[in-house]
């Protein structure tokens, strides 16, 4: 679109910058804190990945046991079974995201005199590996979400920094430079028409 060289598009670029620099400040801290979030989460993210590992080597030690159970132990996952998981939602800098609240399980009555020792262990370790990776995937996809809402805001800032507000600044230099001249070449044609209406006169 043809840049018009006048005042009225010269009062709107200065307009247009003005309302750019206003709310870049608040862009580039919504970034900034976005960028913060996603160290926390990474964080969180790496911490539970951890715990999640150390548990399942934990709980490896007993698969040994498990494979000199009886036909009465054989069919230890269906002691346990998960009734409901619930995930909540917050909203951090604007973006929503999901929270991990708590893993309902239901457990099977069974008799402690029948099953091994270490089966009470087991279920104990098997529930927090279920909560430990529900937590993992919400941790994952918090994650993934403000790494998206940080490309999105970044995008939004550089639009602001590397192209509004240096077209409008150049926009409106074009147009001073403009005006400047028209002025000057306004005055001069002035003068030398005061020039010829004087000669006129002698």
């Amino acid at each position: 679109m043809t840049l018009a060289l006048n005042k009225t598009t010269l009062k709107q670029q200065r307009d247009q910058l003005k309302t750019f620099k206003k709310f870049l400040p608040s862009l580039d801290l919504k970034r900034q804190q976005l960028l913060a979030a996603i160290k926390v989460a990474r964080s969180e993210l790496a911490e539970t990945n951890n715990a999640y590992e150390l548990l399942e080597e934990r709980v490896a030690k007993t698969y040994p046991l498990l494979g000199s159970t009886t036909a009465q132990t054989r069919n230890l996952a269906s002691l346990i079974r998960i009734r409901e998981v619930r995930i909540g939602e917050e909203n951090l800098v604007g973006t929503k995201l999901p929270v991990a609240e708590r893993v309902d399980f239901e457990l099977r009555e069974y008799s402690r005199m029948v099953m091994p020792f270490w089966v009470d262990l087991l279920i104990g370790n098997l529930e927090q590996m279920v909560e430990l990776n529900v937590l993992l995937q919400v941790r994952e996809e918090r994650v993934k979400l403000l790494d998206y809402a940080a490309r999105r805001i970044t995008q939004r800032v550089n639009l602001f920094e590397k192209v509004l507000i240096p077209r409008a600044e150049e926009s409106i230099r074009k147009i001073v430079i403009f005006l400047s001249d028209q002025e000057r070449a306004a005055v001069v044609r002035s003068k030398i028409a005061k020039n010829k209406s004087q000669s006129k006169q002698r």
